[in-house]
């Protein structure tokens, strides 16, 4: 049973999973650490945690979620692995793992880390943020299971399996390569496409008036958090920049068709692409 419960980091990610444990666990306590004294503010009033708590502490901890940005957890984990007891568990919820893993890869106690990464999330961030069962049917990425302690993963498969994941095993370097067409890429695309229309489109009204569902639904991921995806793109670069390479081929191309008035191009290219609905179906 994991009595005594550490979140780094009381955003979506770190809040949504306090406030699933909590209501499957209701006898734990759930701490919270955070460099931003709002956040811990806020995550008591809306209790997401307990209590509040400073990094010492986690030596008394039955389970220490990692939920900051990932450049911060490549350097503070190993820290964090300092500090905790030898029956620990400490994991990381992180959308990059070939750092996060080559950082701790000799650590004395890298039996007690376990690395995943949970598929889920909205734009928003914040303890506010935080949502009950946002992780129910989402895929769960674990990396390198074998070099976490059996007994420690058990406790983690069983956690994971109350909250409703599906899990799946991947290698860190394969993990970062595929998230960085399926997520990665998606959030420059909206970026880039906000910033396009917000570079035209000078009257916001206009924006506001004209912007259909559609330009919504594709522009939704521009309102995630910069201090979070920024560094994600940092640690995933050599990938990043292979897909958006393939990206802009692809929008080349596409233009190039419109220019030699090839519509026929146009619509087999999106008819093609229409096999995106089946590989799709049943997603939530």
């Amino acid at each position: 049973m994991m009595e005594k419960i550490y979140i780094i980091g009381v955003g979506l990610i770190g809040g949504s999973l306090a406030l699933d444990i909590k209501r499957l666990h209701p006898k734990c306590t759930i701490f919270g650490i955070d460099h931003n004294e709002e956040h811990l503010k806020e995550a008591l009033s809306l209790n997401i945690i307990d209590a509040k708590a400073i990094i010492n502490d986690i030596a008394n901890a039955d389970l220490v979620i990692v939920a900051i940005p990932v450049n911060v957890t490549v350097k503070q984990l190993p820290e964090i692995l300092d500090k905790v007891g030898n029956d620990t568990l400490v994991i990381d919820v992180g959308s990059t793992k070939e750092d996060i893993c080559e950082a701790v890869k000799n650590h004395p106690k890298r039996r007690n880390f376990l690395a995943m990464h949970p598929i889920a999330g909205t734009e928003f961030s914040g303890p506010s943020a935080a949502i009950h069962n946002l992780y129910k049917g989402k895929t769960n990425i674990i990396c390198e299971v074998e070099d976490t302690a059996f007994k420690l993963q058990e406790k983690a498969l069983i956690l994971f399996n109350e909250i409703g994941m599906r899990i799946r095993y991947m290698k860190p370097k394969a993990h970062d390569k595929h998230i960085a067409y399926v997520s990665h890429l998606s959030h420059i695309s909206a970026f880039m496409l906000g910033k396009t229309v917000i570079e035209k489109e000078k009257n916001e009204r206009d924006i506001f008036d004209m912007a259909g569902s559609g330009f919504e639904s594709t522009v939704r991921l521009a309102k995630s958090s910069p201090e979070m995806w920024a560094p994600i793109f940092e640690q995933n670069k050599i990938n990043v920049i292979e897909t958006l390479e393939e990206y802009i081929h692809n929008l080349k191309q596409f233009k190039e068709f419109m220019e030699k008035d090839d519509f026929e191009a146009v619509f087999r290219e999106m008819k093609e692409t229409n096999h995106i609905k089946e590989i799709l179906k049943g997603i939530a």
